[in-house]
């Protein structure tokens, strides 16, 4: 990518993370695509933006979404973003239906947006493909089965993509955001201070105990790191995982 972005999909990009990178993006005068199922949250976005309610684990949707973001002129970068936290219980507490939800939306949304988009890509020679896993795809996670399997995939589908995709000129990598301040994780933090018996702040400092910084990490954190691997800065970049966490040494917060 001799030229910086121009136009960019953040999925998931009304809000947290997604809505952060999309915001990096638009800081570098790229053009910004967003898509979210919260249709409420879409209507908050710039108007700048093209902003678009697609669930990311519906193909017909994705197809669609696609079809139209080719037709006005390709795709430089993709942010494969959308996921859900899942449930936070014991495997033996895991009922299929929250398993195959957290899986599907986590994995396959991140695989149908890299399907639809290569062909783009392909056609332009060039591309970054950032897909959003998790240190907990990297170490595992303790009452966290469905989400930690699905970025462990994540990161499988992101190692093939870069060589799959490679001679075409086209880059894949993985973010692995740590704990990220944030609704999502207040959320996981609530659920598993219930689990454990323990107050929300003593799991909280946890998290930043697990750290060899001793932080919590923001979005505009995670999104500084999109930004630089869709730009000509990382054109030799591919096929990583990179974490954006302050250095997890304790996959199991310390309380």
């Amino acid at each position: 990518m001799s030229q910086p972005a121009k136009r960019v999909l953040i999925t998931a990009g009304a809000s947290g993370i997604g809505r952060a990178m999309a915001a990096g993006f638009a800081e570098t005068g790229a053009e910004v695509w967003v898509t979210d199922v919260n249709a409420a949250a879409l209507a908050q976005v710039p108007d700048s933006w093209q902003a678009r309610v697609v669930d990311a684990a519906d193909e017909t949707a994705v197809a669609a979404l696609f079809a139209e973001i080719g037709a006005g002129g390709g795709l430089d970068v993709l942010c494969a973003n959308a996921g859900v936290a899942g449930p936070t219980a014991p495997v033996e507490d895991v009922a299929l239906a929250d398993w195959r939800s957290c899986v599907s939306v986590n994995l396959e949304g991140a695989f149908l947006a890299a399907k639809y988009a290569a062909p783009l890509m392909k056609a332009a020679g060039q591309g970054s493909i950032v897909l959003t896993s998790s240190t907990a795809g990297i170490y595992g996670y303790p009452n966290r089965a469905p989400y930690a399997a699905a970025k462990w995939a994540v990161i499988g589908l992101m190692k093939t993509l870069a060589m799959e995709l490679g001679p075409f000129g086209i880059r894949a990598n993985a973010i692995c955001p740590g704990a990220v301040e944030g609704p999502r994780m207040e959320g996981v933090l609530q659920r598993e201070a219930a689990l454990k018996g323990m107050s929300r702040a003593a799991v909280y400092d946890g998290y930043a105990a697990g750290t060899s910084m001793r932080t919590w990490v923001t979005a505009e954190d995670v999104a500084n790191m999109a930004v630089f691997l869709g730009s000509p800065a990382a054109r030799r970049v591919s096929g990583q995982i990179i974490a954006v966490d302050g250095h997890t040494e304790n996959p199991d917060p310390k309380v």
